[in-house]
């Protein structure tokens, strides 16, 4: 079984994927920069095998709405996810993030900790001390041919949906914005993936980040890490 769901959220239309009906507490897979909840389909089934699986849409993405010039920094992505799981009644969570929205839930459990039971950070971007912005996307570039051919058609979707305006300002406020600073505020049992072929997020960083989160392990995947 799988429903959108839609809540307004400080003014925006806001979309979510429901997949599964099982009992246990609800997970919510938080997208990476410029993708969409219908990337995770595959993820979220697996998963929904065990628990609720949520494949949020932040402002902007997918289809959920956005304002323009928004948004604009790691916290206000987190501050929105804060809010949606309030108004969709979905408490205290652990949250999935595949790349900026591994480092979104690793604010999320710093500044809104009470929201977080656990979280999972697939190839977490930007902290730290990673590449810079153009080079990041320049990996992301060469990784496109060792994609899923499957893949490729809505990836482009949900990038365009996104908007290359959007997706650069986040990345240009995401090399800014000062996350490693809260990496020792996290205290909640963190799992790091790192993808042993991944060509924009290196083993040593996330091995970085496991050495500033207390309760935290890295786990590798073969291959690049993909939805």
């Amino acid at each position: 079984m799988s429903f959108s769901l839609y809540t307004q959220v400080s003014g925006l239309r806001t979309h979510a994927r429901v997949y599964g009906d099982a009992a246990d507490p609800p997970l919510v897979v938080v997208p990476g920069l410029g993708c969409a909840s219908w990337l995770y389909r595959r993820l979220a089934w697996v998963l929904a095998r065990e628990r609720r699986v949520y494949a949020y849409d932040p402002p902007g993405h997918g289809l959920s709405q956005g304002k323009r010039g928004e948004p604009t920094t790691v916290a206000s992505l987190s501050d929105h996810l804060a809010a949606w799981m309030t108004e969709a009644g979905l408490g205290t969570a652990p949250l999935f993030g595949h790349s900026l929205g591994g480092e979104v839930v690793i604010d999320m459990a710093a500044r809104h900790a009470e929201k977080v039971s656990a979280l999972i950070a697939c190839a977490p971007t930007g902290i730290p001390d990673n590449p810079s912005v153009t080079e990041q996307l320049w990996h992301l570039l060469e990784d496109i041919p060792r994609e899923r051919p499957e893949l490729l058609l809505p990836a482009a979707a949900a990038y365009l949906r996104c908007g290359p305006a959007r997706m650069w300002r986040m990345a240009r406020a995401q090399s800014h914005y000062p996350t490693g600073h809260l990496l020792p505020l996290v205290h909640r049992p963190t799992l790091l993936l790192d993808g042993t072929a991944d060509p924009v997020i290196r083993s040593w960083t996330v091995q970085a980040i496991c050495r500033h989160i207390p309760d935290s392990v890295v786990r590798e995947i073969e291959g690049a890490p993909t939805p």
